[in-house]
């Protein structure tokens, strides 16, 4: 044997086990990292009032889902068209409309947008999408009770060029 190599030694052993964990150490504190600063978390305001609300919210989506009122909404530069109608095609009477644009990540471009009635069952905004994913949170109105409440998703592309 030479007198260079000692082989594995208690030294090699100490370096191999500290690089092993700080590889794992360094890789979960980048992970919660970007965990915490890329979603709000912020899903409702309070779970508890949620979750005493929650049968009373269904059995309401129900009976609106039942009611066969559908709406549509659409999205042409920076104006925003809403139609609302009746199971029959008619329009839904309706005074008013809001919509909450709120991003499936974060909070930092919600906003919301409270329509102008052009005729009735048809209603427009004016605001800048930008693009990506959205969650719009849509409500109708008459006479202050609720007529429509729906979400929709969508993805607000940049056009083919």
């Amino acid at each position: 044997m030479s007198v260079g190599a000692k082989g594995f030694t208690g030294r090699h052993m100490l370096l191999t086990t500290t690089t092993f964990f700080g590889v794992i150490i360094a890789v979960n504190v980048t992970m919660a990292w970007l965990a915490s600063s890329t979603w709000s978390g912020l899903v409702v305001n309070d779970t508890y009032v949620a979750s005493q609300e929650f049968n009373k919210n269904a059995a309401a989506m129900k009976a609106m889902t039942a009611s066969g009122i559908t709406g549509r909404l659409s999205i042409k530069s920076s104006e925003i068209y809403y139609s609302i109608r009746n199971r029959d095609g008619s329009p839904a009477i309706v005074d008013e409309v809001t919509a909450n644009f709120k991003r499936p990540v974060g909070d930092h471009n919600d906003f919301s947008v409270a329509f102008r009635k052009l005729s009735e069952g048809h209603f427009a905004g004016d605001h800048d999408v930008a693009t990506g994913d959205w969650i719009v949170e849509i409500v109708a109105r008459h006479a202050g009770a609720l007529v429509m409440h729906q979400a929709v998703r969508i993805d607000t592309a940049e056009p083919d060029q």
